[in-house]
């Protein structure tokens, strides 16, 4: 297996698998791939400014995980509804309530549509993750009312939300579109490998490696959950008023992910014993978040990758959008010279000649190979 050429970009790349494709992003632009039906790649590239080089003290250590948190969660919706509309498989007309609250707000139908997506997103995170958990830990403390017991409430609740989380990834695998997603996620993360291996980005080459990586959002999720329980017991609020107790949970959720995030950053660039141990229950978490991918799935990923890092191929056709189509992975990477077209020789100038006839070429065996039959195309 050869090595990749010698490339001056070489930084770590963050993923996220989309409807029918990958989200790859790169310190300085967001680029995503999706197969059509057509089964040709749609791509496009986003220039990206991190908040870190905006604010320097964005990056600081801990302040990092909680801008990341944010940073991901709105990047995530926006990229799902492009990935979405770049498929061109959504061609329903608007309903009328829909474009009269899109009269009323003075705002478009998909920025409502996301809008409404986002908070019933949270809704569903905030109810299912905290305020259930939250009903359960009430009704323990009210074995040990004194708050002798708090550890125990804080470590039973905790673990409920294990459970939640690994309940609902398995809820969600039941839909067929979801598994195809998990399939991208495999692709993302054995396409991001491959670059870490510094190996040329081919189907071959990136199909041999794991569909876990510690990177993971999926480990992060679950180090968020170990961490919350710790952080929960010792500064969170200890009292039986289920309020406060939601409350104080969500108001050091920034907390915990900036710890978490640490923590993570950690874990993946580390390959101690130590550290390999802890890591380990998020990399079996993301056996339920990964699926074995198909190698056009690692083509959408490679291409996602290569825009990423190189920009849009100059070559390409364009959509009205201004988004790249492709007919295969290797037209993005970034040393790919398109076919020229074969030279027609020029015709000459001087009348044809007759050619002089002779007995041999009055014969018809000699005339079937002089020409007379029809040429054809063979398939080798």
């Amino acid at each position: 297996m050869k090595k990749k050429q010698e490339c001056p970009k070489r930084v770590d790349i963050g993923g996220q698998a989309v409807m029918e494709g990958v989200m790859m992003k790169s310190p300085d632009a967001i680029a995503i791939a999706v197969r059509r039906p057509d089964h040709t790649i749609v791509v496009r590239r986003n220039e990206y400014k991190s908040p870190a080089k905006k604010h320097p003290w964005m990056g600081w250590p801990f302040i990092r995980g909680m801008v990341s948190m944010l940073t991901m969660l709105s990047m995530g919706m926006t990229t799902l509804q492009q990935s979405t509309d770049m498929l061109g498989i959504l061609s329903e007309e608007p309903t009328k309530f829909e474009l009269w609250l899109s009269k009323k707000l003075g705002k478009g139908v998909d920025k409502i549509i996301m809008g409404t997506a986002i908070v019933l997103a949270v809704a569903l995170s905030v109810g299912l993750f905290f305020a259930l958990p939250e009903l359960f830990a009430k009704m323990l403390k009210g074995f040990w009312p004194d708050g002798s017991m708090n550890w125990l409430v804080n470590l039973l609740s905790g673990l409920l939300r294990i459970v939640l989380l690994i309940g609902y990834i398995l809820f969600c695998a039941l839909v067929p579109d979801v598994r195809r997603t998990f399939e991208y996620h495999g692709a993302e993360h054995k396409t991001v490998y491959c670059h870490e291996a510094d190996l040329p980005l081919t189907p071959e080459n990136a199909r041999q490696f794991s569909p876990l990586h510690p990177r993971c959002g999926t480990s992060f999720m679950l180090i968020v959950f170990v961490i919350s329980i710790l952080l929960f017991t010792l500064v969170g609020y200890q009292g039986n008023a289920y309020i406060w107790r939601l409350l104080s949970r969500l108001a050091l959720l920034p907390v915990v992910a900036g710890v978490s995030y640490e923590v993570l950053k950690g874990l993946a660039h580390s390959e101690g014993i130590l550290a390999r141990m802890l890591r380990w229950p998020g990399m079996q978490l993301q056996r339920l978040t990964t699926r074995p991918p198909t190698d056009e799935m690692l083509e959408c990923a490679i291409v996602s990758m290569n825009v990423a890092l190189y920009g849009m191929p100059a070559h390409a056709k364009r959509t009205p959008e201004g988004w790249a189509v492709l007919a295969g992975y290797a037209e993005s990477a970034p040393d790919y010279q398109p076919e020229a077209a074969p030279e027609v020789p020029p015709q000459a100038d001087t009348p044809f000649a007759e050619p002089l006839q002779t007995p041999e070429a009055d014969s018809p065996e000699t005339a079937a190979h002089d020409g007379a039959q029809p040429l054809t195309a063979t398939a080798d």
